[in-house]
């Protein structure tokens, strides 16, 4: 014949050179390429014949694997995407983690570095309407069950109350006390005792403590709404009196009802008017926590730009004394309550007291120990200079606040490692 017709009776037999056709077994694949003898060359499994003038090279899987491998044996290892991605996922983790310290940060750099936009958002009034932004975002995220479960640590939550509103504001003599120019940094850390709880980092941070968050959001709720009530009247008999100047009290609790109080009770009433609303807040949670933070950064960041000729006046070494203070302020105020604590449980029944149980007190120390920076801005904002210049009075209080929630975040994940050691103890 003119050729050599061979039947391909299976395709994984290996075949070496030109050596016949031979079953084989399939773990023994371990030649290199192919090589069909003659014109033509048909298998039974396909329908249509391979022809070709030259020998047929099918390489294995293992000379194609060599070819993507280095030097040494390994695989070559593609650079690119991946490997930026490694850099780059972190940074956007941590920007997730901490969206409002790097916002509030953000607001007073750019404050700083461009004062122009922000005496422009200034003459809009940009600011009251942040502030009423950021108290109707409370409202809508505001769960009527969850202040219902904190019924029965009533006790507790009486006391944070008296704690927040009436008796950490005392700390405010101490405060002006002390000298420091400008004189404004002293008077701004001294307001800002004055003020109420946070009204998202203590509920925030107690969930991640796996404390009582029902009572948490109590007290920052019921804080928010008494301080309208209280705060002009603290500031009038504990903060006026050592400055020289008077504070018009019934001007400001009306002002504070009007971008406060009435924000609030708005945004409570969409969420229980409409189903669709209430769905919205609840699944967007983180959402708006980043909307609630971008509005509290416009604060700063309008205050900065207006006084920003006066701060580049103020020596490094001076505000940094002021950032140091505001750090005490917290851990004076987290001391006091923590004995605090401490000593309402002896008194009321030890180790089976409703002040002993973990729970409660955690939200307690956290809620009860800190302050919050919008009610501060909206009183600074009514003042008009009572007190002085509106932004060297709330810059020491913006690092006040980072401060807290800095150093609560430390507090907590010691917490959290410390009672998972102990869960492992007891589990061995």
């Amino acid at each position: 014949m003119a050729g050599t017709l061979q039947t391909l009776t299976t395709l994984n037999s290996p075949v070496t050179g030109t050596t016949p056709f031979r079953s084989t077994n399939r773990h023994n694949l371990t030649s290199s390429h192919l090589t069909f003898s003659g014109n033509r060359a048909l298998s039974r499994h396909s329908l249509f014949p391979l022809s070709f003038t030259r020998p047929l090279v099918i390489r294995n899987s293992t000379n194609s694997a060599q070819e993507n491998s280095g030097p040494d044996g390994g695989r070559k290892r593609i650079v690119g995407v991946p490997s930026f991605s490694i850099f780059v996922q972190p940074l956007l983790n941590f920007a997730s983690s901490n969206f409002l310290p790097l916002a509030l940060i953000g607001g007073v750099a750019l404050g700083l570095t461009n004062p122009s936009l922000g005496c422009l958002a200034h003459r809009y009034h940009l600011s009251k309407c942040s502030t009423f932004g950021i108290f109707i975002i409370s409202g809508l995220t505001l769960r009527s069950d969850e202040i219902g479960a904190a019924a029965e640590a009533w006790p507790v939550g009486l006391f944070g109350l008296a704690s927040i509103l009436l008796l950490t504001p005392l700390f405010s003599k101490v405060i002006l006390q002390l000298h420091l120019q400008p004189q404004e940094f002293v008077t701004g850390l001294a307001l800002f005792s004055c003020m109420p709880t946070t009204l998202s980092s203590g509920v925030a941070l107690t969930r991640l403590a796996g404390g009582n968050s029902a009572l948490a959001l109590a007290m920052t709720v019921i804080s928010s709404l008494l301080g309208i009530l209280i705060v002009p009247f603290s500031i009038s008999k504990l903060i006026a009196g050592g400055v020289g100047t008077s504070v018009p009290a019934d001007q400001l609790f009306k002002s504070l009802l009007v971008t406060l109080l009435i924000p609030l009770i708005l945004g409570k009433v969409l969420r229980e008017s409409f189903k669709g609303v209430a769905d919205f807040a609840d699944t967007n949670r983180k959402l708006l926590s980043q909307v609630n933070a971008i509005l509290l950064s416009l604060v700063p960041w309008i205050q900065v730009s207006r006084s920003r000729s006066l701060l580049l006046m103020v020596k490094p070494a001076i505000f940094l004394v002021a950032v140091l203070m505001g750090a005490l302020l917290h851990l004076m105020l987290l001391a006091f309550n923590a004995l605090s604590i401490q000593i309402l449980s002896a008194v009321t029944g030890g180790s089976k007291s409703v002040f002993a149980k973990k729970e409660n007190s955690t939200a307690l120390l956290l809620v009860a120990s800190q302050k919050t920076l919008p009610v501060l801005v909206a009183v600074v904002d009514q003042l008009g200079g009572a007190f002085g210049e509106s932004g060297l009075l709330v810059l020491p209080c913006v690092a006040a606040h980072l401060n807290q929630i800095i150093m609560d975040s430390f507090f907590v994940s010691f917490w959290n490692k410390k009672e998972q050691s102990l869960n492992n103890a007891k589990s061995a």
